[in-house]
């Protein structure tokens, strides 16, 4: 749903922005694209003539969520995920703002590139959609890419996206030349030796069910050399996909250090843990491995802590003929789009978790580490914005699913809370019907 950008005002919403500390009741104007004014006391009388004028009774309004890290197969692999495809979903799901993965065909490790990506996604999305481009040519881990020249083209950050850079010379000038540029390094941690054959995180479980395990150590043995490397050059450092205590502890010694480092934490290690795969389910096969209850819990308490700074989907549409495969043959990845912010709100209603918090992590946050200008309903910023109701309760039918492959854990999962609407420039681009 795309209307026309008529003003409008939320009224008798509950507003939390967690750039300004708000969390009450208030009302929200928009016109021209903009937010112009968030507050308390707005109502009707003064507003703009022609005003669309929304009843929230009570509902949340927030930020548009940003995802920081999400799989789109353009160019090279759209039967997975297009630009539209992906919009659509991110839309029903409250995300306004996609942040693309460089693990395409070709890799988007030049300025040309980045441009399609940006051209291609204007023309076909209905969210905002920033590239993150590679960090080294071809994601080989062998030589860095031309970090500024990318950045002047538009990226918004850098990563190999679902590899690792294991010569710790390579990753080293790249923090260094990144950090003449203000640049931010997004770096996922897995050390594919350690890795190995394994397909699940090592323990008990895996052991019971009789399969290769993926021992802790492989994602905290790289990200304590990076916080070595962080401290040696400087530069800015976010950790792609946190998924256990050691990698908590690690973090947290390098902030005391006063180290410029941040983190991510992907929605199912937020709310899913290892002994939800059961009997073999592939849906939940994914790369890192969903790890133990313990370590989940350890997760959520990093979001209220603030030592992680940022939940992301981990979107990774994939082929059924990829997935429906014996458990160590599947495909690793989950998608996650329109699923990000119920499965969250999980943790709001069950864990404890201040919605605040939770918006803080998945809007305002990655708007400042990477730049946007999104991720607060100040005066003046972009009208990107979200309607939620926390508590209408729903079955998640994969069937209704907007984007193009179906791989979702939460396959007729129940969930309370779901985006209502989605506001992006001022228009509505969805609308829960």
């Amino acid at each position: 749903m795309l209307t026309d950008r008529r003003p409008i005002l939320l009224a008798n919403a509950h507003i939390i922005d967690p750039s300004r500390d708000l969390d009450g009741p208030g009302d929200v104007l928009i016109a021209d694209g903009v937010i112009r004014d968030a507050r308390r006391g707005i109502g009707a009388a003064g507003v703009p003539e022609g005003t669309d004028i929304v009843n929230c009774a009570g509902k949340v309004v927030a930020p548009g969520l940003i995802d920081m890290r999400a799989f789109v197969g353009e160019p090279g692999a759209s039967h997975r995920e297009s630009f539209a495809s992906a919009s659509r979903a991110a839309a029903a799901g409250g995300i306004t703002t996609i942040i693309c993965q460089p693990d395409t065909s070709p890799v988007i490790d030049n300025s040309a590139t980045v441009d399609f990506v940006l051209r291609r996604a204007r023309d076909t999305a209905i969210v905002n959609i920033h590239p993150m481009a590679a960090l080294t040519k071809g994601m080989r881990g062998e030589e860095m890419t031309e970090i500024g020249l990318l950045k002047a083209a538009g990226a918004v950050a850098f990563t190999d996206g679902s590899h690792s850079v294991m010569n710790a010379q390579v990753m080293r000038r790249a923090l260094t030349y990144a950090r003449d540029f203000d640049a931010l390094i997004v770096h996922h941690t897995e050390d594919p030796q350690l890795i190995g054959d394994g397909v699940m995180n090592e323990g008990e479980f895996a052991s019971r069910l009789g399969l290769l395990g993926i021992p802790t150590a492989a994602e905290a043995v790289v990200l304590e050399r990076d916080m070595r490397l962080v401290a040696l050059s400087g530069g800015r450092y976010h950790a792609a996909s946190v998924t256990c205590v050691e990698s908590l502890e690690i973090l947290r010694r390098a902030r005391d250090a006063g180290l410029k480092v941040s983190a991510s934490v992907s929605i199912n290690h937020l709310t899913l843990n290892e002994n939800d795969i059961g009997p073999y389910r592939t849906f939940l096969k994914l790369a890192p491995p969903l790890r133990t209850e313990d370590d989940r819990l350890a997760l959520a308490a990093a979001i209220t802590s603030g030592l992680i700074d940022v939940v992301m989907s981990d979107h990774n549409p994939q082929d059924v003929e990829t997935k429906r495969l014996p458990f160590a043959e599947a495909a690793a990845g989950a998608i996650g789009l329109e699923t990000m912010l119920p499965a969250a709100l999980r943790l709001v209603h069950n864990d404890g978790l201040k919605l605040t918090d939770l918006i803080r992590a998945m809007s305002t946050r990655p708007a400042e580490l990477l730049g946007l200008p999104g991720g607060t309903l100040r005066p003046g910023a972009p009208a990107d914005i979200i309607v939620i109701d926390t508590d209408v309760p729903w079955v998640l039918d994969p069937a209704d699913l907007k984007s193009a492959c179906k791989n979702t854990p939460f396959d007729e999962a129940k969930f309370s809370g779901r985006v209502e609407r989605t506001i992006i420039g001022g228009r509505t681009v969805y609308e829960l019907v």
